[in-house]
């Protein structure tokens, strides 16, 4: 994603105001994948201040560790089960995120980012803000199968969902202009 560099993958995140907005999820396996998808449909829509860091967290677990410690406030993207239709969007806030993630779990990447919160909390590097805001997945188990349709549908929905939360956290994104 835009503003990472390999030598310094913190570069210039500053703790103080430094916003993450991270896309969890495995795009082998269908929906899984709509994490990842949504950071990347964010990025190619949207540009914002550099003290915003969009980023694929992919399936990393504890190696997104540095990142969320680093981050003052933290938005989540990432398929949730919620118990609702396939493509049904939820937003959560604060305390409510990492006991949502742990309550049902619906792929490895979850318990291992529950985990990252645990860890981050307790190092006392915790952000001051955090929300998730996650789709209701169709299927999860169609090893490289694309997100379905329900699911894809809801793409621009959440990231205009990301971009209301990130004005409501004080960031003016800037709308890209659209390829011809």
């Amino acid at each position: 994603m835009r503003g990472e560099s390999p030598a310094d993958p913190l570069g210039a995140f500053d703790r103080q105001d430094g916003i993450l907005v991270l896309g969890i999820g495995n795009l082998l396996w269908a929906d899984e994948g709509f994490g990842v998808r949504a950071v990347e449909a964010l990025d190619a829509a949207w540009r914002f201040p550099p003290r915003v860091r969009l980023m694929d967290g992919g399936t990393q677990g504890l190696a997104l560790l540095p990142y969320v410690r680093a981050a003052s406030s933290l938005l989540v993207l990432d398929a949730v089960d919620f118990g609702l239709a396939p493509g049904e969007v939820c937003s959560i806030r604060d305390d409510d995120v990492p006991r949502y993630l742990g309550a049902k779990k619906i792929s490895m990447h979850q318990t291992g980012f529950q985990e990252v919160l645990a860890a981050a909390r307790m190092l006392g590097e915790y952000p001051e803000r955090l929300a998730l805001i996650g789709v209701q997945p169709m299927e999860l188990d169609d090893y490289g199968g694309g997100l379905r349709p329900e699911v894809r549908n809801r793409m621009p929905w959440v990231v205009e969902m990301a971009v209301d939360i990130l004005a409501g956290w004080g960031v003016a994104g800037k709308r890209r202009e659209a390829l011809v």
